[in-house]
């Protein structure tokens, strides 16, 4: 009796993360490869590709899509000239209240876990982005420094998007890749003595950056001082259309500096003259553009002209 009520008990969730159930059930439209622990693993070849995309293109399929509330601007930044791509994990904190506090404590450490500003970089890997949603508190609200940043770095290859201060501003630059998002900068740090003021609520649970909802897995896109949130199952679409709207763009802008076409048959839905020039175009151009060449020749084959 004792193992069958076990079996029907929910698996305990460890230290605040998502179950895989609730992960499953909450990213119904990924149908691609998945962590152990049900997020979406969106391949590294559309993170690859993903790099060349603007906030412009990926708005504008998201838009397009229902989702539009995504993009987030404001930032203060680390490697300004960088982009930034990887898959969401994500953490929400709150303002520290001691009794919830001590409980998820005490459940981490019954885990063998320590400091809460850790957990969640505990399950980072290559690739990764950390997303943290730190309700913007300043004066005393640094839960990420050097030391904590170097542990991002060395497990994600990646830097952060951080809705709040962070600390250590100096050594966290001198992290050549630590390419990062975030609200400002101070000296403290969180949860000083006498003053519980954070504490971790959630890991890779659907959480609040600005005014855009975050869910883990999601594609990470920093770029130009502002930050893309790309739902997994969008982000081959977009990748795809950023390529195609890439291409089209060069096609167009040789065909004007050549005297071809004018701007008003360019700039305007295009002939049927146009569009077989363009299918010519990228065939003549397959090694040269800076598509790769089997993405083109999908291209290719799904156009009637």
């Amino acid at each position: 009796m004792v193992v069958v009520i076990s079996l029907l008990v929910p698996s305990f969730v460890s230290a605040q993360q998502i179950s895989k159930e609730e992960m499953l059930f909450l990213t119904p439209l990924w149908k691609g490869e998945r962590f152990d622990d049900g997020r979406p693993k969106v391949p590294d070849d559309i993170l690859k590709r993903m790099r060349l995309v603007t906030h412009d293109e990926a708005w504008a399929v998201m838009k397009n899509a229902g989702y539009k509330y995504q993009y987030a601007d404001g930032w203060q930044t680390i490697n300004p000239d960088s982009i930034l791509i990887g898959r969401a994990v994500t953490a929400t904190f709150m303002p520290g209240r001691p009794d919830i506090h001590d409980a998820i404590d005490a459940r981490g450490k019954a885990e063998g876990k320590k400091g809460q500003n850790s957990w969640p970089v505990d399950l980072l890997v290559k690739g990764d982005v950390y997303v943290v949603d730190q309700f913007g508190i300043h004066n005393g609200g640094p839960t990420i420094g050097d030391n904590v940043g170097n542990a991002i770095y060395a497990k994600s290859g990646n830097g952060i998007v951080y809705d709040g201060a962070i600390r250590d501003i100096a050594g966290l630059r001198e992290i050549g890749g630590f390419t990062s998002y975030f609200n400002s900068y101070h000296p403290s740090h969180h949860n000083q003595p006498g003053d519980l003021n954070t504490m971790l609520i959630g890991i890779n649970k659907p959480t609040r950056i600005r005014q855009v909802t975050v869910m883990a897995g999601d594609v990470v896109l920093g770029r130009d001082g502002a930050v893309t949130f790309i739902p997994a199952h969008l982000a081959e679409q977009v990748v795809i259309t950023s390529e195609i709207v890439r291409l089209r763009d060069m096609f167009g802008h040789e065909r004007l500096r050549a005297g071809v076409y004018t701007a008003g048959q360019i700039d305007t839905r295009w002939s049927e003259e146009i569009e077989r020039d363009f299918s010519k175009w990228l065939n003549d151009h397959i090694d040269e553009l800076p598509v790769p060449r089997e993405q083109i020749q999908e291209i290719l084959k799904k156009r009637t002209w």
